[in-house]
């Protein structure tokens, strides 16, 4: 923890030194961190800091009020909003008053509408502008970044946020960690919300499992920004050697079938190491198609790769053992993981030492682990076509073309007299041919000029010196070199069909991955540029609407609007060729995102003509049965043939008014429901409490219903329009009692999960399968009904429409023993987070 100067009390803030932040984060509510807070602010206070209490929410916990004592404690804004009185912090209180220490609680807190600011944190940050020192608190599942990861684990979305970047700008940031059993005992003791929230906070939010992972969201976090401070100071340090403070595991891919068991094997090392790290990266060449990958390979191993959480990265560079172990400092490895040499015994004796004993020759201080494989010494694939012998081979030809027949005379002079004229001239033969297999046509002359000037001056008479007087002496010479030209050809020829063709199969393989990519749909128009410039090795590639003035950038036509551009290198006329397929794919992407567009807007006009349809569908049978009813019991009152008592008058008026309030009630949903398709539906929120709507909504439903309510009264007001509140509880509560069984009862409870209210209707009916819940809410449906004349499917469809306008949520759950759970989330009026 940094600690601060002590200064005099009163002492006044030092100059020209905007405020500093500190920020206590926690993985969920009730860790102690507001504890935590007013703790240091006791401390500085004790040690004669000017420390005031802007804003603390104690949520009525003992321990935490306590920490108040001895404390200022500066009074708070009150503000007015839609007929409620709501405090917030006062910023202009703090800044009159100008202490050296502001504590402010609840980071994320969204201010009242009419405040200057939306956000607390946008308070805070005109408190640090001003040069007061902040400490603050703000859980993890207010995160911006960690938003979506929070609501998939624990099912509840998070209204309240906060860019990372505000967070990580923190001069201190402190971990208030708690396990989850012991977090678990400190709500069950009642230590962190009112004992009637207890059982439903341990049964939703607070699950083990919940809190679990939000605890290792919240150190993950926190690593990771320690990690991110640590990098940027090595950076401005220029220190470049490894610092082993986390282990980073990169693994080399070539592209070749080895490419899984290398990354599983890294996989397993960096998982033995707590929050290790797992990096894959493909050193590409400058030609952008490297000797022996497959990107059909390469695709299926960076799946692999980021399944087992890991990072894909690639890399252009000729010198790959130099590029590779630059990446490898960059991001601070600590390990490197390769796969062991393809190449056979015969390759490695003539090409000498490899990329992997580069590699470890090089590597400092990073552990290197050669992997054995399956592809281990069985040769690899030939390298692209950019010349058909490497320099090693046309080097070593033409020094074999001297030395080889020399060795071969000296071999020949001691067994002179066991072989004639005929097998010595087949030997020197066959040694032209071996010269020329190895250095092509340049070598296969010199080892011909070499071997028949030896042949003719120690084995063709007159032995002892050169004579090319006679045929033979002409003849041999012509021979050897008509043989040695023409294998030196053909090998020279079958070197650059074999290398043509090894390209044209990575190219082919390349354009093929490709266009399976855009015929699934699964590329983007930016992740398609990204692959574009990282198989060309080039520095950037994008879409212009114009050609660009740039002369080194390459260009190519994308339909008659775009152009794609790349920068970086000036590329041959055969990769060009390639470069036009890529185009033809890039202007296929392009029309398809067109083409998409125009369907997403058509979809709302159709789904506008579904909805006509299925409405038209539904008056046609629902409106005419309550107007028939209706009608009928009127003109069966005005009928003046028929002498009706007093009892039947009374039924007949019961069922017109029953008809017309069923017929009411329909129209009320229609409108609703086509009020909210065309999003004219107008909100008016404010505090609303349970008891103001649950006795209308319970008048709507039929008079054989029975529903158990149990006391309220310590449930909070929630943010909501009263009237499309009531209609939402009356349409769960009919729904319910249209499917629990005449001798049970529908249960509506209600309860508070952190800055929420939780309205539960449970009824004890057949319940739902899963697949068919969602469909539940679609308009029009009546699941599991088996009358058509009660309504037209628009009640839960409307309910969650109707809930999510007032920011809130409806969800489906099973019943424990049977039935169905409707969950019904909405904001908590005047509660902080």
């Amino acid at each position: 923890m940094v600690v601060e100067p002590d200064v005099p009390p009163g002492g006044g803030l030092p100059p020209d030194r905007p405020g500093r932040l500190k920020v206590y984060l926690g993985a969920a509510p009730g860790v102690g961190k507001t504890y935590r807070m007013l703790d240091e602010a006791r401390r500085r206070a004790d040690r004669g800091t000017d420390v005031v209490v802007a804003y603390a929410e104690c949520h009525k916990r003992p321990h935490t009020l306590a920490g108040l004592a001895g404390l200022e404690i500066l009074s708070r804004a009150q503000h007015a909003y839609r007929g409620g009185e709501f405090e917030e912090m006062d910023l202009d209180a703090v800044l009159e008053r100008r202490p050296r220490v502001a504590v402010v609680d609840e980071l994320a807190h969204s201010n009242v509408p009419g405040s200057r600011h939306a956000k607390r944190w946008q308070d805070i940050e005109e408190l640090l502008a001003a040069g007061i020192d902040v400490v603050t608190a703000v859980n993890i599942q207010h995160l911006e970044s960690l938003k979506d990861v929070v609501e998939k684990i624990t099912g509840v979305p998070q209204q309240e946020n906060v860019p990372d970047e505000v967070v990580r700008r923190a001069h201190e940031i402190e971990l208030v960690d708690m396990p989850a059993p012991a977090l678990r005992r400190r709500m069950a003791h009642g230590n962190i919300y009112a004992p009637e929230k207890v059982d439903a906070a341990l049964a939703n939010y607070f699950r083990a499992g919940n809190l679990t992972a939000l605890r290792e969201l919240a150190l993950l976090w926190v690593a990771d920004s320690v990690d991110d401070a640590l990098q940027k100071y090595r950076s401005e340090h220029g220190i470049n050697r490894v610092w082993e403070t986390r282990e980073r595991v990169v693994v080399a891919l070539t592209g070749g079938p080895e490419g899984e068991t290398l990354i599983r094997r890294a996989a397993r090392i960096a998982d033995r190491a707590v929050g290790g790290d797992l990096l894959a990266v493909h050193i590409a060449r400058s030609d952008g198609l490297a000797a022996g990958s497959s990107p059909a390979a390469l695709a299926r191993q960076r799946a692999l790769v980021e399944s087992l959480g890991g990072s894909y990265h690639s890399v252009v560079g000729d010198d790959i053992p130099t590029a590779l172990l630059e990446f490898a400092r960059a991001e601070n490895a600590t390990q490197l993981v390769l796969g062991t040499s393809s190449r056979g015994r015969l390759e490695r004796f003539v090409t000498g030492r490899g990329m992997g004993e580069s590699i470890v020759a090089l590597s400092g201080d990073i552990d290197v682990h050669m992997v054995t494989h399956e592809r281990a010494g069985r040769g690899r694939q030939l390298p692209s076509r950019r010349r058909t012998l490497s320099t090693r081979r046309l080097i070593a030809g033409p020094v074999a073309g001297l030395v080889l027949p020399v060795l071969l005379t000296l071999l020949l002079d001691g067994t002179r007299g066991t072989l004639n004229l005929t097998s010595e001239a087949l030997l020197f033969l066959l040694a032209v041919v071996a010269v020329a297999c190895v250095g092509g046509v340049v070598s296969a002359v010199v080892a011909s000029v070499t071997a028949s000037l030896l042949l003719n001056y120690w084995f063709m008479p007159p032995v002892g010196r050169f004579a090319m007087t006679s045929v033979n002496s002409v003849l041999a010479t012509v021979v050897f070199a008509v043989v040695a030209g023409t294998v030196a050809a053909v090998v020279d020829r079958s070197l650059r069909l074999s290398r043509r063709s090894a390209r044209a199969a990575a190219e082919a393989e390349t354009l093929s991955s490709l266009a399976g990519s855009i015929v699934r749909g699964d590329q983007a128009i930016p992740a398609l540029l990204e692959r574009t410039r990282e198989t060309f090795g080039m520095d950037s590639a994008e879409l212009t609407s114009a050609p660009v003035a740039d002369t080194a950038a390459v260009q190519m036509p994308i339909g008659e609007e775009a152009h794609l551009v790349l920068r970086g290198r000036t590329l041959p006329s055969s990769e060009r060729k390639v470069l036009a397929a890529f185009a033809a794919h890039v202007t296929v992407a392009v029309e398809r995102a067109r083409l998409a567009e125009a369907a997403a807007e058509i979809e709302p006009v159709r789904a506008a003509d579904r909805m006509r349809t299925a409405l038209l569908a539904a008056v046609s049978h629902d409106l005419r049965t309550p107007l028939a009813a209706g009608w009928a019991a009127i003109a069966s009152l005005r009928s003046r043939d028929v002498e009706f008592t007093d009892e039947d008058r009374d039924e007949l008026l019961a069922t017109a008014d029953e008809s017309m309030a069923r017929l009411g009630r329909l129209i009320d949903n229609l409108l609703d429901m086509s009020r909210l398709q065309a999003g004219a539906l107008t909100l008016s929120l404010r505090a609303t409490a349970l008891e103001e709507v649950l006795p209308t909504a319970l008048e709507a439903l039929p008079p054989q219903s029975r529903v158990d309510i149990p006391c309220l009264n310590a449930v909070p007001a929630v943010l909501a329009d009263p009237p499309l509140l009531e209609r939402v509880v009356a349409n769960l509560l009919s729904n319910a009692a249209r499917h629990t069984p005449p001798d049970r009862a529908v249960l509506l409870t209600a309860s508070t999960l952190a800055d929420r209210v939780e309205v539960r209707v449970i009824d004890r009916g057949p319940g739902l399968p899963a697949e068919d819940r969602e469909r539940a809410f679609v308009p029009f449906q009546r699941l599991g009904d088996t009358d058509n004349t009660t309504g037209v499917g628009l009640g839960l469809a409307l309910a969650r429409g109707l809930t999510e306008a007032m920011s809130g949520t409806l969800t489906p759950e099973d019943t424990p023993g049977g039935g169905l759970t409707m969950v019904l989330s909405l904001p908590a009026a005047g509660l902080g987070n």
